[in-house]
């Protein structure tokens, strides 16, 4: 096999109106999609979200990557990682570059299960048929109160979910209590309770203090409760609670995970395949945590993510986003997506590839 050619195009996608966490608000949420093809006709898809930079990582690929894949074989996924990183290691060992890469990975990776008539999850070990999802939301907008937080969740529960995850800490201490205290009483004591920070608090002390306050309601884990470079600090909250950190969502390949695992800054890791390298490095991410026992619950992208946690042993979950939430849009594009069940399970796609087929009608109306 043979690529002939490498597209990356970037998408904006508005959301009808501004949605927040903890320390931000966005307005739309863009992506790159990049597109390798080959001689025999096979086409991959790879993508990455861009947080404002879509156009700067397709660019990326178009200008620094393609020229290092034109005439390669699309199945030596561990050659081109290799020769995409080590020769950009001066500007893109992390970041935008990183994503830039993994998009391309991800293409990849769909074209080698393509080229094999498999499925990727089964190509990649086949490790389940379906894959339990949790229910993400718990935003703040302007105007929701805290019935309409806990109608948000009632919906999850008639959904079949028994894990839903909340934002929390844009708003003081006390009243996110409070905000904790109401969706645990409207999930009931047997359900899980999962809790986002987007590393809101600066200092150990602030980060503790929220933290154990969340204690009595009993939260399975705190997402990113610190920034993610500052590991000693998520240690330090870490060995402070009674709950894990989990965090990985914005880490950057195996050995910043690594460090994670090494200090014991996190519990449960979340690596997202369009953010950490692509699906080359998040299987060796999955792998190496699972020598120590440590489970996977990778950030967003369920419709990619599902075929990869399908794929390990030490999976966890997969992150879903009802789309009518409107706070993760990137279904507008994709041609069938996926969706739990009534029990909140993701069954994995059959066809060959990845399955994530996107509707190009809709890319052309979103591309920037």
């Amino acid at each position: 096999m043979e690529i002939t050619e490498v597209e990356s195009v970037p998408i904006a996608i508005p959301l009808e109106e501004p949605v927040s966490f903890s320390n931000r608000t966005i307005e739309y949420r863009d992506h790159a999609i990049t597109y390798v093809r080959t001689a025999e006709g096979l086409e991959g898809v790879g993508y990455s979200l861009g947080y404002g930079t879509a156009e700067l990582i397709a660019g990326a690929v178009e200008s620094r990557l393609a020229p290092i894949l034109s005439g390669e074989d699309p199945r030596d996924t561990e050659r081109l990682w290799r020769e995409m990183y080590d020769g950009n290691v001066q500007v893109g060992r992390t970041g935008l570059f990183l994503r830039a890469i993994s998009s391309v990975d991800i293409a990849l990776w769909d074209l080698k299960a393509k080229a094999a008539g498999q499925p990727l999850h089964k190509l990649l070990g086949g490790y389940a048929e379906t894959v339990p999802s949790y229910a993400s939301g718990g935003y703040y907008r302007e105007g929701k109160d805290h019935e309409k937080l806990r109608g948000e969740i009632r919906r999850y529960l008639a959904e079949g979910h028994d894990a839903v995850k909340m934002k929390v800490g844009r708003l003081s201490v006390p009243e996110e209590v409070e905000r904790v205290a109401a969706v645990r009483e409207e999930i009931g004591p047997d359900r899980t309770l999962l809790l986002d920070a987007n590393g809101k608090w600066e200092t150990t002390t602030e980060a503790v203090r929220a933290c154990r306050a969340f204690e009595p309601y009993d939260p399975y884990f705190v997402e990113e409760p610190v920034m993610i470079d500052r590991v000693e600090t998520m240690s330090e909250v870490a060995d402070a609670i009674t709950y894990p950190v989990a965090t990985g969502e914005l880490e950057g390949t195996r050995h910043n995970f690594a460090r994670l695992l090494d200090t014991g800054a996190a519990g449960i890791l979340q690596p997202d395949a369009t953010v950490c390298g692509g699906i080359t490095e998040w299987l060796k991410i999955a792998h190496h945590a699972a020598a120590y026992d440590v489970p996977i619950a990778p950030h967003y992208n369920w419709n990619l993510h599902a075929s990869l946690v399908g794929a390990i042993e030490n999976g966890l979950w997969v992150e879903y986003f009802y789309r009518d939430q409107d706070v993760k849009v990137f279904d507008d594009v994709v041609a069938a997506p996926l969706a739990p069940d009534d029990d909140g399970r993701i069954a994995l796609p059959t066809e060959p590839g990845h399955g994530v087929r996107l509707d190009d009608g809709a890319i052309e109306e979103f591309r920037q």
